[in-house]
């Protein structure tokens, strides 16, 4: 009786359930950010790792601009029924330069944190420009009008605001932005600049047209390194246990 007494003059009293329930939301909130001052980083550093280059970057934009990400996840979670269809699960290190994170809510198409390099430039290029043709069932609208110039002119200054977010952009990535983009838009380029700045990175006519470069190549640039830059066979037991 005296339970019930005491709740039910807790809820009748607006002040004191106001007082009561900032305590006991500070108290949970303290047990999960003091122990965080005890660790140099809450993000396991494994090698791999990478800025995006400017032509990823962009395709990660029209990615976010298109709203992919209310369909699509990107990140696999810590189960054996994702890790066999997927692949490995997500590490925090892969989102360490998002702005805001891909990972999602919902997958009404699959997961895409390990797309990169699973179907070739021509098959992501066509699934975007027509869904249908090659996936009969697929309910994803047709994106053929990203085969339009990709407006790259303010690319310099999209590095710097990256770089002032903390993304390791260095000067020479930034001088040196505009001419990266191309490179990797053109397969005949010499990326050999290129290729040091930017490990693992990949040139190719993404869109099927080396004449040009589009928003159709930046998007299949972007979605053609996910999962990519980590290999997972260098990964330590210990960085995976702090995951």
């Amino acid at each position: 009786m005296f339970k019930n007494f005491t709740h039910g003059h807790i809820e009748r009293n607006v002040i004191l359930l106001a007082v009561l329930t900032l305590i006991t939301v500070s108290i949970g909130g303290l047990a999960q950010v003091v122990p965080l001052f005890t660790v140099e980083t809450t993000i396991e550093r494994v090698q791999g790792m990478r800025p995006y280059t400017p032509l990823e970057l962009l395709g990660r934009n029209i990615y976010v601009r298109e709203g992919c990400y209310a369909c699509h996840s990107q990140m696999v979670r810590p189960f054996r029924d994702e890790n066999e269809r997927y692949g490995h699960f997500s590490l925090a290190a892969e989102s360490m330069y998002d702005r805001p994170f891909q990972w999602g809510s919902k997958r009404t198409g699959p997961d895409l944190a390990r797309v990169g390099g699973r179907y070739s430039d021509d098959w992501h290029a066509e699934h975007l420009r027509s869904p249908r043709a090659l996936v009969p069932d697929s309910i994803m609208p047709p994106y053929a009008f990203l085969d339009r110039p990709l407006d790259y002119a303010a690319i310099e200054n999209h590095l710097r605001a990256q770089a002032a977010l903390g993304v390791p952009y260095t000067a020479e990535m930034i001088a040196n932005a505009r001419a990266d983009l191309e490179a990797q838009a053109r397969p005949d380029a010499d990326g050999t600049a290129f290729a040091a700045r930017y490990p693992r990175a990949r040139q190719g006519a993404f869109d099927g047209n080396a004449n040009a470069v589009t928003e159709m190549d930046a998007l299949v640039a972007y979605l053609q390194m996910l999962g990519t830059l980590v290999q997972f066979r260098d990964v330590t037991p210990e960085q995976l246990d702090q995951h």
